[in-house]
């Protein structure tokens, strides 16, 4: 079902009665199952009794992006030109600007359907494209199991707030969609760049080519396979597992969900088959504390500045700017994870090497830079840099308010303490009293 609220008219042209297709502008859901993008272009062609085309902009300048992140893309984008064109829709992957791109291929169109997109790049190219080109602009929201705007109308103070707003949606927007037949296809779309080998096409691109592919690859057959062994393997056990860095307990989803290689509403309905408080934890992370971030990054212009913490967190942490500091490190130790702390050590290390850092860590990751810089701006500037680097899901509406919730962000004053002043902190022993921290630094550094 695709709901009325999940489309959004972008401009006010009318549709182009010459139109030989409609274009399908794909930008943030990289895949064919559930995509409701995807389903209403095919239900508006269907209409008009015209074929779907399919186009990607691949530009090489995508803020803090590296050879990292465009080989997982790539590999998405390979797993949907296969997928798209067994029902019968031809994908062009364009190298350059997207906005562009998109103006060039929407001259033949009668209407451009396209994806919806949280972070302010996203929303420019959308933004600029519905003032440029000559036919209607449509955005259908799939990357969120209930649409931002829908959720709430204004920027939420914490989950609290949010969480009993969707909890009364879910039953409206937690339903499947169904994948229509397209009744008329062409062939005539040039298919632009080849995608068939990622790592190859990643290589030639004029990017940061300093940061090697992670652990994992990505794509939607990935994404698909790794949510099977997870509902069968993990999710029963998730709510007790998750937390502990020596388990594969969590879901390693993340970044799939990041390039939209995987919906949210593909892993919300697996795991409801399988009711339970394994599924009763995924749900909060999932549907709320995603959502959560996405109602930021919507809401807060700043959402990636330190102007964007809250205004009691910025207050109390300036207070305590000069505090003694335990250590100063450079970017570079840093990077290299050669500080005195061998569990955060480990944690970066794990990041460098894997392209992710298992969850609890990276909230123990992030306090610990307060501590190692000489201002609070400067520690919400270096988790920027190194999770936007090193990491595969960085530049993400979860990771911009993961970095804020470590200043404070989303959460409430604790006591007073030096450094942190009445932001909430965190603390080795902490990790010692709750897990097997020799286990993980062995995991990681081979030492412990």
């Amino acid at each position: 079902m695709i709901h009325d609220t999940r489309v959004s008219r972008l401009n006010a042209h009318a549709v182009a009665s010459t139109g030989q297709y409609v274009l399908l502008w794909v930008q943030a859901s990289v895949r064919v199952t559930d995509n409701h993008a995807l389903e209403y272009a095919i239900r508006e062609a269907n209409t008009r009794r015209l074929p779907v085309v399919a186009v990607f902009g691949l530009t090489p300048s995508y803020p803090d992006a590296n050879a990292r992140h465009y080989r997982y893309l790539l590999e998405g984008l390979r797993d949907l030109r296969a997928a798209l064109g067994a029902r019968g829709i031809p994908l062009r992957v364009e190298l350059g600007d997207p906005v562009t791109t998109v103006q060039s291929a929407a001259h033949h169109a009668a209407l451009v359907v396209t994806d919806v997109g949280y972070l302010r790049l996203q929303r420019q190219w959308r933004a600029l494209l519905a003032e440029t080109v000559p036919v209607p602009l449509v955005a259908v929201e799939s990357e969120a199991l209930v649409p931002i705007r829908t959720a709430s109308t204004k920027q939420e103070y914490a989950a609290r707030t949010l969480r009993p707003k969707l909890h009364r949606l879910w039953p409206e927007y937690v339903v499947p969609l169904d994948a229509q037949d397209l009744k008329h296809t062409t062939t005539d779309w040039a298919p632009g760049e080849a995608v068939d080998d990622p790592a190859r096409l990643t290589a030639r691109l004029p990017i940061d080519q300093t940061v090697g592919a992670g652990r994992e690859a990505g794509g939607e057959q990935a994404a698909l396979a790794r949510l099977r062994a997870f509902v069968a393997d993990v999710l029963e056990t998730y709510h007790v597992r998750r937390n502990d860095p020596t388990q594969d307990g969590g879901s390693r989803l993340s970044a799939f969900l990041h390039y939209g290689h995987l919906s949210p509403l593909t892993v919300a309905l697996a795991a409801q088959e399988h009711p339970g408080p394994g599924t009763d934890a995924l749900m909060e992370e999932l549907g709320v504390r995603r959502e959560l971030s996405f109602n930021f990054c919507w809401y807060q212009p700043l959402y990636d500045a330190y102007e964007g913490v809250p205004n009691w967190a910025r207050a109390t942490l300036e207070a305590h700017q000069d505090d003694p500091r335990p250590a100063l490190y450079d970017l570079a130790t840093l990077e290299a994870g050669r500080t005195a702390d061998p569990y955060w050590n480990a944690a970066q290390r794990e990041m460098v090497q894997t392209g992710r850092m298992h969850n609890y860590l990276r909230m123990y990751w992030g306090k610990k830079l307060l501590e190692w810089s000489a201002t609070a701006r400067e520690a919400h500037s270096r988790m920027l840099v190194l999770n936007n680097r090193y990491e595969q899901d960085g530049r993400d509406a979860n990771s911009f308010v993961g970095i804020s919730w470590v200043l404070g962000l989303h959460d409430r004053p604790w006591a007073r303490r030096p450094v942190y002043g009445m932001v909430r902190s965190m603390s080795a022993s902490g990790l010692e009293r709750k897990f097997d921290m020799d286990a993980y630094v062995r995991m990681w550094t081979g030492e412990g």
